[in-house]
């Protein structure tokens, strides 16, 4: 019975990890949007998401052996990073920024709608499964 409910939330639960992390690293090209040098960077949302719903054997490549028991544990939360991605830039710059801020901004909203929409499904299924259980 429980394995059906983490089922059912499952899907919206890793999307709004991966949203989150996606969230992270636009807000970071947008606050590097004047360093010199800086390429922009993203995340690949769909093949970020296969990979967390096939039980991401890739997810724990990042993470490193521990060969000692004084070594310390690393986190997991950045193996993501791995799957990060460069932009190509649709215009050169003098300073070597990639950073389009329009193209940032649009993802960057793009995306927080994607992450309200997921948020509001995970709701819809508890408060669902709060009126099945009161009956």
């Amino acid at each position: 019975m429980l394995n059906r409910l983490d089922d059912m939330l499952n899907f919206h639960t890793q999307a709004l990890r991966i949203r989150d992390q996606r969230q992270q690293v636009l807000a970071s090209n947008i606050a590097n949007a004047d360093t010199p040098n800086y390429k922009a960077r993203d995340l690949d949302f769909k093949a970020a998401l296969q990979v967390a719903l096939q039980g991401s054997p890739a997810a724990g490549a990042g993470a490193l052996a521990e060969t000692s028991p004084g070594h310390l544990a690393g986190n997991p939360g950045l193996a993501a990073e791995s799957g990060l991605l460069y932009r190509t830039p649709a215009q050169g710059s003098v300073d070597g920024n990639t950073v389009n801020m329009d193209a940032e901004r649009a993802a960057f909203a793009d995306n927080a709608i994607h992450y309200e929409f997921n948020l509001t499904r995970i709701n819809q299924q508890i408060k669902s499964m709060l009126a099945v259980i009161q009956g």
